[in-house]
């Protein structure tokens, strides 16, 4: 699925671009509804690929070509400017005229992880929709290019090359699963070209990249609210864990948990591993029922989440399972079915959150979208483009560095998935929810607040 948003190409020096410095602090009414959340995944970073020969360019943006600007290296540390709030906007103005301004995104539309790249550009494009209605970025509309990773690694850093070199977009969004972020991550740095992901949670993706940032949070925090709420929550001490060798997200959070979860007086009696498109999960789950496991940790995609449920129960295996926010999907129940009930799994937000606005959100996407309602990623591709554009509008221009350095000032910026606060690594400090597989649907049960880096 291509659609079409993009904005001046960020990282190279773009003489079309307008200056973005005056905000004047209104954000659009539209963008009003605070705010909801989402996953992330893992893999090693690969060298920027080259566009796929044969490939058809969407129209690119009239800019210069890509230039790598030497970066400031702690725009973090600069003083951030007041934060607009997403419910700060005008109910309408004149419609946005003028040049585009191009924003990319790579995300996967198709395969097994379909679910997590079309929630993703429907929250995007939601944003984008808002935006121009709005009146655009300083009179400017905004247009948005999507390009399908399949779930892969190489078409990831294919997709990003094309974005950034025939494209010439201004900035990218994308991808959920970590180990895509960091394939694009890889290219957009080598560009000069800002990235944001909505939902890639493995904290290598932003990790010596000051180009790359995250409007989630990370495996460390993740993994650290899944330990408190089985050890304090549910007062359980022995965990067995089923995760996938082969994927950063799943061994980032196993190791993770592993460690807390001992050092907060638990015992891992089982430690077993799958690879990624294994079907027979039988054996790792006989060795963790004999092991007494109270409760089984299964750090994977929502795939793999609902096929361990079926097999653990037809094997007798009545220990609830914990997934991390790869679970988060409609096909999660539709995979599991009643034996996913009852289980429990960490993400971004749920629509039944108390003391939440994530309301008046839900209402527009199931609007726009024909009563779909959004998952967490949704509210995360929202977010990520809200606070790209807010970024826009107080940077000093859309080149690299200046997108770059407004995007790093964002600071208590109210979203859907909650209040986002960009800290000196290019993560997002926020809490994280524990949903519980209620009749189908995951249902709020805590908030846990996140450790201080």
């Amino acid at each position: 699925m291509v659609t079409s948003l993009d904005v001046a190409s960020r990282g190279c020096s773009h003489s079309s671009h307008a200056p973005g410095r005056g905000w004047r602090r209104t954000v659009f009414a539209a963008a009003g509804a605070l705010l909801l959340g989402l996953a992330g995944c893992g893999n090693e970073s690969t060298p920027a690929p080259k566009a796929p020969a044969g490939s058809t360019p969407a129209p690119a943006a009239k800019t210069a070509t890509p230039s790598a600007t030497p970066a400031d290296p702690n725009p973090a540390d600069h003083p951030a400017p007041a934060q607009p709030k997403a419910s700060d906007a005008p109910a309408a103005s004149t419609p946005a005229t003028g040049e585009p301004i191009l924003v990319g995104h790579y995300a996967s539309m198709t395969g097994k992880e379909a679910t997590f790249g079309q929630s993703t550009d429907n929250g995007i494009k939601l944003a984008i929709k808002e935006i121009n209605a709005a009146g655009g970025l300083n009179g400017r509309p905004l247009k948005l290019i999507t390009y399908d990773t399949k779930g892969e690694s190489k078409e990831a850093g294919n997709a990003v090359t094309r974005l950034i070199t025939n494209d010439k977009v201004a900035a990218v969004l994308g991808e959920v699963a970590s180990g895509l972020s960091l394939a694009g991550g890889a290219v957009c740095q080598q560009y000069g070209v800002p990235m944001i992901s909505p939902s890639s949670t493995n904290l290598r993706v932003t990790q010596g990249r000051d180009m790359v940032f995250r409007v989630c949070f990370t495996d460390d925090q993740q993994s650290y609210a899944q330990v408190k709420f089985i050890r304090d929550n549910l007062k359980l001490a022995k965990s067995g864990i089923l995760y996938d060798q082969a994927q950063a997200y799943s061994k980032g959070l196993r190791d993770d948990f592993a460690t807390l979860f001992t050092k907060m007086g638990g015992t891992i009696v089982a430690d077993q591993a799958f690879t990624g498109g294994d079907t027979d999960f039988s054996a790792q789950l006989t060795s963790i029922k004999a092991a007494g496991a109270e409760i089984i940790y299964v750090p994977a995609y929502y795939t793999e989440g609902g096929n361990i449920a079926l097999q653990a129960r037809k094997l007798g295996i009545t220990a609830p399972l914990m997934g991390g926010d790869g679970w988060d999907s409609e096909q999660l129940a539709k995979i599991g079915g009643q034996a996913i009930e009852g289980s429990y799994y960490s993400n971004h937000s749920a629509p039944d959150q108390p003391n939440s606005d994530i309301g008046s959100f839900i209402a527009k996407y199931k609007a726009e979208y024909q009563g779909q309602m959004p998952d967490a990623l949704g509210g995360l591709g929202y977010d990520s483009a809200m606070v790209l554009f807010d970024a826009m509008k107080r940077g000093k221009s859309l080149a690299g560095k200046d997108l770059r350095d407004a995007i790093a000032t964002t600071k208590d910026f109210k979203g859907v998935s909650g209040v986002i606060t960009i800290d000196k690594n290019r993560n997002a400090f926020k809490p994280i929810v524990i949903v519980q597989m209620k009749k189908g649907q995951p249902s709020w049960v805590a908030n846990i607040d996140p450790v201080k880096p």
